[in-house]
This record gives structure tokens, C-alpha cells and sequence, in this order.
């Protein structure tokens, strides 16, 4: 990869002089990386074929190359992982006290940081994320959600006072294809905490860190049954959802998912959280430190090629800097290197998949069509994967589909504002809630935006920080419940 700056000139003097580079290539070794060829269904805490004996690839966005074949769960499938789940709940984990489910989820984190380049290696294979951000971000952040779990465990009467916490019964949960383990460690996490069991599925798209997990889980000795994983699509998280023996719904995903599923647990007794869809507004005033809101824009949308729901895809600057936040935004832009997520020099991987690069190319078409105007930087691309260059559009209207809906790509819509009533109303006025971001050099400013923005996780002078002890969770379309923090123990258990 190569990339290159512009003439810059010598202090003091009128001369320029070029300042070319290139950075030699810095990929990733994956010699410690062991894939197999086909992964079966991990039920009872052994590895079993899907009854119909159907199995579906998964790809390599950046090469287009088959990783393996995942088994394909159908309704029978689901109904074994249940019940494996419920026996190994009402013979063990619900009877086993919180010190020693501890010791288990304890022992899942060490091992995750054990084998933290090898899940980092495999997370950007099958996802297409930079190795910098699953090897950064990602895999860390997983191992911590465990290991804040795992402190939980024994505290459940301190956590909840004066109420007796009892586990919810069988989870069922669902995961998306953009954080594939973190989102795995985020939901399995706090439902062993408090006592529950899961069954739980991955993304059609990026089942191979979750079945990774499935083995090291099987290396754990964790008792048999108190996790289950089981891949496949749509139809596979319709049967967990609908089957009867679930006691607990928790699914990250896209809004229009959420709400058939709202109406599936609708007259039923299952518990139900939902992490929806976002287009969250990142806000920089004109007192901002406008380097630093830069890099923090770059940062909420290019490093993770879009593929974040509360990616700051929506940017409002103050009309008496905007001039300047978009030249030093397209200057930054230029910098960014598109292409092997392996290599450590990359700053935007590829994307999901064939599927999702098709949306995000018909939005750049959509965005042009209605008169925005469209930015992109001149880095090259690799000939072959889906790849789209980072992408901004200017001259932007509330009205715009690229202002209004999600994109969940690395596409970044501009408009700018005067006062804090007018972008208050522009930044609220979508039927999502997930997360915004305000920039500026006043506290009470900040405290007053992100009492009145309706947004469920606000940063303050930075974009996308996460921790295990902060819960993360929206509004409105962005969906209800929390994860992370003491709040995301609420939904797996029940107070007495």
C-alpha cells in the first residue's frame, strides 16, 4: 500500500518540496490461526451435524475466497440446543452458586486474552475489519465484558439491594455481523453471570469467531449445555425466537428485524432487548478543538468502514467553521489507506459482504440523484473484495436519504447549523436514538446538548470509547434495553 502527501512548504521560505512515501507491506502472520474446514453445530457442549445435514460458506470479503462451510440450523436443530440449555439449567447453572459460576466466566476472559491474536486474526478473515481494530478493539473489549461479568457473579444482592435476583431461565440470543465476538461476549457474558443459559446464533455472514469461542468455551469445562451455539440465517433466529422453551430474547440488529421480533414475544412471557439501527449526529461548534474533531469524526465512521451502528454518520458543523472542518476533513481523508484488512497499515478493511457493499453503492447513486454533492478520497482500492474509498457528501438537506437513513457504510453526510436550537432539531429529528457526539470547549454547553439530545450514549470531545461498566443502549427505533454496565444485568434476571 502506498499512500502520499502533498507539497508542503519549508518554514520561512517559499520553496516546496515533496514529502512522498510508501509503507512497505505489514501483514498480519495467521501461522497461529487454525481454521477448519466445516464447523458443526456446537449443542451440549459437544460439536453435532445439523439434522438436514446442510452447511453454507462463508467468505472472505477481501479475496472473495471461501474461509468454511458453517452447518445450517434448522427448527430441530434449535429445539436440541434448547433443551440442552434447559437441562443444563435446571441440573447445574442455576444451582451452582455466583462464586463459582465466577470461576467459569473468569476463566472464558483469561482465555480469550490467551488467544487474543489468533480470534483478532480470524475476526478481520471473516469480517473484513482492519487487524488494528480487532486486534485493538474488538478482541480486548470482548475479554473485559467477561472479566466485569465474572465480578458480578458473586455480588448479585449488592447489585440489586434489598431485591433477590433470580436467572430468567434459557436465553435465546442473536448477533449481527459487525462485531461478531464482541457482541457474542457482550450477551453471553452477563446471562452466565446471572445464572442463565444460552443458545445462541452469529451472523450468517461472520460465524467464525463465534464457533471459535464455542471451542474454547468446550476447553473451558464449562458444564455441558450451559452455552450453545448454532448457526444459519433468518430462519434459524426465527426458530429461537418462537420456540417455546426460550425464557429470554436479546438480538442486535437491523430495526425492521426488531420489530417482527417485538411482535413474535408479543403475549408471551419471554423478556425481550433490542440493539437497533442508528444514524447518530456528531456535533462540532465552532469553540471545538477542531483537530481533535476531526480525528474523532474519522475515527466514529472510516476506521470502521461504517459498520458500527452508532457510527457518526450524520456530521453538523457550526457554519462559522465549516469551511475549515471540511478542508482539514478531505486533507485527513487522503491519508487513509484502503485494502487488506491484514495489513497492519490499513486504516479501512473491506466491507461484509457482496450484499451490503450493493446498499452502500446504491446510496452513493441515491445521494447524487438528489443533489448532494459527493467527496471522495483518491486512494486506490484492491482490484479484487468489496472495497468502497471513504466517502463524504456536502451540500446535504434534512431531506436526504443519505441524511436519513442507515447506511452502515463508510459514507459521511455534512450539514451545517447557526445556533444550538437549530441543530437540537435537525440532530433530533430522526426515528433513531442510538448515540451522538457533541464537540466544545464549554462544559455547560455539553451538558446542556446531551441533556436535550435523544440519544442513549452521548460522547463529550471524543466518538466511539467504550468500556465494560458503561451500559450501551438507545431510544425511539434504536430500540430498547441496555448492554454493558450494571444496567445490562437487569434484562437476565428477575427481581423478587
Amino acid at each position: 500500500m502506498a499512500t502520499k502527501a502533498p507539497k508542503a512548504k519549508a518554514p520561512g521560505s517559499a520553496l516546496t518540496f515533496d514529502t512522498d512515501w510508501s509503507y512497505a507491506p505489514a501483514p498480519e502472520s495467521t501461522d497461529h490461526a487454525s481454521v477448519r474446514e466445516r464447523y458443526d453445530l456446537f449443542i451440549g457442549g459437544r460439536f453435532v451435524p445439523p439434522a438436514k445435514g446442510k452447511y453454507f460458506p462463508s467468505i472472505n470479503p477481501a479475496t472473495e475466497k471461501k474461509i468454511a462451510e458453517f452447518a445450517e440450523a434448522d427448527a430441530d436443530d434449535v429445539d436440541r440446543a434448547v433443551r440442552a440449555a434447559r437441562s443444563a439449567y435446571d441440573r447445574v447453572w442455576s444451582k451452582m452458586s455466583g462464586r463459582d459460576r465466577g470461576k467459569y466466566v473468569y476463566r472464558i476472559a483469561r482465555m480469550i486474552q490467551e488467544r487474543a491474536r489468533e480470534f483478532a486474526v480470524l475476526e478481520s478473515l471473516d469480517g473484513g475489519k482492519s487487524i488494528r481494530e480487532s486486534r485493538d478493539v474488538d478482541v480486548p473489549l470482548a475479554a473485559a465484558h467477561f472479566f466485569y461479568c465474572a465480578g458480578w457473579a458473586d455480588k448479585l444482592d449488592y447489585a440489586f439491594p434489598n431485591r433477590k435476583a433470580r436467572p430468567v431461565g434459557v436465553a435465546g440470543q442473536i448477533i449481527p455481523w459487525n462485531f461478531p465476538l464482541l457482541m457474542a461476549a457482550w450477551k453471553i457474558a452477563p446471562a452466565l453471570a446471572c445464572g442463565n443459559t444460552v443458545v445462541l446464533k452469529p451472523a450468517e455472514t461472520t460465524p467464525l469467531t463465534a464457533m471459535k469461542l464455542a471451542e474454547l468455551i468446550a476447553e473451558s469445562g464449562l458444564p455441558e449445555g450451559v452455552v450453545n451455539i448454532v448457526t444459519g440465517a433468518g430462519a434459524t433466529g426465527a426458530a429461537i425466537v418462537n420456540h417455546p422453551g426460550t425464557d429470554k430474547i436479546a438480538f442486535t440488529g437491523s430495526t425492521g428485524v426488531g420489530k417482527i421480533l417485538q411482535k413474535a414475544v408479543a403475549g408471551t412471557k419471554k423478556k425481550l432487548t433490542l440493539e437497533l439501527g442508528g444514524k447518530a449526529a456528531n456535533i462540532i461548534f465552532e469553540d471545538a478543538p477542531i483537530d481533535q474533531a476531526v480525528e474523532g469524526i474519522i475515527n466514529g465512521i472510516y476506521f470502521n468502514q461504517g459498520h458500527v451502528c452508532c457510527a457518526g454518520s450524520r456530521l453538523f458543523v457550526q457554519e462559522s467553521v465549516a469551511d475549515r472542518v471540511i478542508r482539514k476533513l478531505k486533507d485527513r481523508m487522503e491519508t487513509l489507506i484502503v485494502g487488506d484488512p491484514l495489513d497492519k497499515n490499513t486504516d479501512i478493511g473491506a466491507i461484509n459482504s457482496k450484499e451490503q457493499l450493493g446498499i452502500i453503492n446504491k446510496y452513493l447513486d441515491i445521494g447524487q440523484s438528489e443533489g448532494a454533492e459527493m467527496y471522495q478520497s483518491s486512494c486506490s482500492i484492491p482490484g479484487r473484495g468489496y472495497f468502497v474509498r471513504p466517502t463524504l457528501f456536502l451540500n446535504v438537506s434534512q431531506s436526504h436519504r443519505v441524511a436519513s437513513e442507515e447506511i452502515f457504510g463508510p459514507v459521511l453526510a455534512v450539514q451545517t447549523f447557526r445556533t444550538e436550537a437549530e441543530v437540537l432539531e435537525k440532530a433530533n429529528n430522526t426515528p433513531y436514538g442510538l448515540s451522538a457526539g457533541v464537540w466544545t470547549d464549554k462544559g455547560s454547553k455539553i451538558f446542556n446538548m446531551t441533556r436535550r439530545l435523544r440519544a442513549g450514549v452521548i460522547w463529550a470531545n471524543t466518538y466511539n470509547k467504550f468500556d465494560p461498566t458503561s451500559p450501551f443502549g438507545g431510544f425511539k427505533e434504536s430500540g430498547f434495553g441496555r448492554e454493558g454496565g450494571l444496567h445490562g444485568m437487569y434484562p437476565y434476571v428477575n427481581l423478587d
